[in-house]
């Protein structure tokens, strides 16, 4: 189902949802941390989700142990260096990987400015070593409220070369964009994309206010937009791409089945809609495995499926050289 004629591309996936079972064991051991189980098959149901979750931030919880192994700035190099070999065992020419600096450096009391540096170092060693194109997308919670934020923005600026985009992810719910408007502007003033996760867990104005309020040309999950046919005639007009989490959405109770998915209708409305993998780590699951089981299990045509790769390549944050 994969279309070997275009690059397999990867928009939308959580480097701090992406951490190998066997480094959270190793990290670990290393550090004396008090894991719940010390072999592969003792710790996966502690950190991958084995059946749906009632909501998005149930499916957080399983980050424990992704970020709870961070315990230096050489552990965050890792993972993130991880990352890209994971990608081009995958297959994938070019991904977007994208984290919250506080997210990954709260459980150990890490600077935020020496967690973006690690990513940054890390993901470029294993860009030069694996040959996989990255760009690095930051990403401000919004569980860390407006202050909290600022914060984030000024460690992701400290390294603002090596990052493309700006993200905001967390609780949707309570949280809303209104709040993060200021800091959008900063981001877009730097030079920087955005992609907001939006109509995920709250409803179509959430989607509106991202691509009208913070810039959004992008929007993760979008599941929601449906709800008002204007945001989709919208969406269509403006180009903006729509980042599709299938297996995610289904264990996150975001949609009830692969078959409820939006995704054929987006395609078929002619929606920029992509297909990506959002936490594998989580999710046990890999993008080719998005392709070939989840995306016929939602009904793509294997030339919808071709679309939505295709689509990849136009909505891209390429950075320098795209």
């Amino acid at each position: 189902m994969i279309d070997p004629n275009l690059p397999l591309i990867d928009l939308h996936r959580h480097l701090d949802g992406s951490v190998r079972l066997d480094t959270i064991l190793d990290l670990g051991r290393q550090h004396h941390l008090p894991l719940p189980a010390w072999d592969r098959e003792g710790l996966r149901p502690h950190v991958q989700v084995t059946t749906p979750q009632p909501g998005v931030m149930a499916f957080l919880q399983k980050f424990k142990w992704m970020t709870g192994v961070l315990v230096d700035a050489a552990a965050c190099r890792r993972v993130a260096y991880e990352n890209v070999e994971d990608a081009r065992q995958e297959g994938i020419a070019y991904i977007e990987l994208r984290f919250s600096p506080m997210f990954m450096a709260q459980p150990h009391g890490l600077h935020p400015a020496a967690v973006v540096e690690a990513v940054c170092d890390g993901v470029a060693a294993g860009a030069r070593d694996f040959g996989v194109r990255v760009q690095l997308i930051g990403i401000i919670s919004r569980h860390f409220g407006v202050e909290g934020g600022w914060q984030e923005l000024d460690a992701l600026l400290s390294q603002r070369d090596r990052i493309v985009a700006l993200d905001l992810a967390g609780d949707e719910a309570n949280w809303p964009g209104e709040l993060f408007v200021p800091h959008f502007r900063r981001a877009r003033d730097a030079g920087w994309g955005v992609t907001v996760h939006a109509g995920e867990s709250a409803g179509p104005q959430s989607i509106w206010q991202a691509i009208d309020g913070l810039g959004a040309t992008r929007i993760g999950h979008a599941t929601r937009a449906g709800e008002d046919p204007a945001l989709l005639d919208a969406l269509v007009e403006r180009g903006i791409g729509i980042e599709a989490n299938l297996t995610s959405n289904v264990q996150t109770s975001t949609v009830a089945s692969y078959a409820a998915h939006p995704l054929r209708a987006w395609l078929e409305r002619g929606l920029l809609a992509t297909i990506n993998s959002d936490d594998p780590g989580i999710s046990a699951i890999d993008l080719p495995y998005e392709y070939t089981v989840a995306a016929p299990a939602a009904g793509l045509s294997p030339a919808q499926i071709r679309q939505a790769q295709a689509n990849a390549v136009k909505v891209a944050f390429w950075g320098e050289g795209g």
